[in-house]
């Protein structure tokens, strides 16, 4: 089936990514979130965004920007979600809010809404328990920057159906990216492996062995890496390793996802990385 209007909750920097990429591709979309403020940042975000690609790319010139963001409908209310096909759910990495929002969810949209938790380490299987359709949620674990990446990370959950599935695909398909299925435990794959060395490298450069410049530097130019794992931790945004970090420390029980005390301090210091300007490195909008 065409999707024709998608819910996507959270309008951070993968929430606005993955609306663009749908409006890019001919989708409705509804981008909720509880402040207006957010909503105005995200506005001018995908402005930005599109004027930029025009730049580097000829096929993002072939529909006027305007005519792409008027597919995009910014709200504060759950309700504009009640004609959804499907909702990409990207809000902050806590059990706590997630919690509160599949419920909500569950009451407004259609039966046949399937829901797709982006989620970093939450279980799958836990977040479709607080739902009455544990059958039609399913995770679809969108990378940074959205637009610019065609593989997907799809998560399955114990309850998921082999429809649920093939409706991910098909999807992820309509928006020109492909998927990778993997079982539901947390952190899946990407994360579950990609913490570890992003708090690693942390404990490297807060125990004096090397300098985040250094650090990265040997992932470039050894390991031919695009981006080493100090840069790569600024452009997911420290407040959200930290947060995946905690919630895989309190999953496993098991002392290699204890969070780095310099990850913990740069994140009460208001350093989150590319997001705040400042992280691991200094960044210039």
């Amino acid at each position: 089936m065409k999707y024709q209007t998608i819910g996507v909750v959270g309008a951070g920097v993968i929430g606005t990514g993955v609306a663009l990429s749908l409006a890019q591709t001919g989708h409705f979309v509804v981008l909720l979130d509880v402040s207006e403020d957010v909503l105005s940042h995200a506005r001018d975000q995908m402005a930005r965004e599109l004027r930029f690609t025009a730049l580097f790319d000829a096929r993002a010139r072939t529909e006027d920007p305007s005519a792409v963001l008027s597919r995009i409908d910014l709200t504060t209310d759950y309700e504009r979600l009640a004609e959804a096909d499907l909702v990409v759910e990207n809000s902050t990495e806590s059990w706590a809010v997630k919690e509160a929002i599949y419920p909500r969810l569950d009451r407004i949209c259609p039966a046949h809404c399937i829901f797709a938790a982006n989620t970093s380490a939450i279980s799958i299987t836990r977040l479709a328990a607080t739902t009455q359709r544990p059958d039609r949620v399913i995770g679809i674990h969108f990378m940074n920057p959205v637009p610019q990446k065609p593989v997907v990370e799809v998560v399955r959950g114990r309850h998921s159906s082999d429809e649920t599935v093939q409706a991910a695909h098909e999807f992820l398909s309509q928006m020109g990216k492909s998927a990778i299925v993997v079982n539901d435990m947390p952190g899946f794959v990407s994360n579950r492996v990609l913490m570890l060395v992003i708090n690693e490298a942390i404990f490297i450069v807060q125990d004096g062995v090397a300098s985040a410049d250094d650090v990265d530097a040997i992932f470039v130019k050894c390991f031919a890496h695009k981006m080493g794992p100090l840069a790569t931790a600024d452009l997911i945004g420290l407040d959200t390793v930290l947060l995946t970090l905690e919630v895989l420390y309190e999953s496993y029980a098991e002392s290699k996802y204890r969070p780095c005390p310099l990850l913990k301090e740069m994140v009460d210091a208001g350093l989150r990385g590319r997001k705040s300007g400042r992280g691991f490195f200094q960044y210039v909008d």
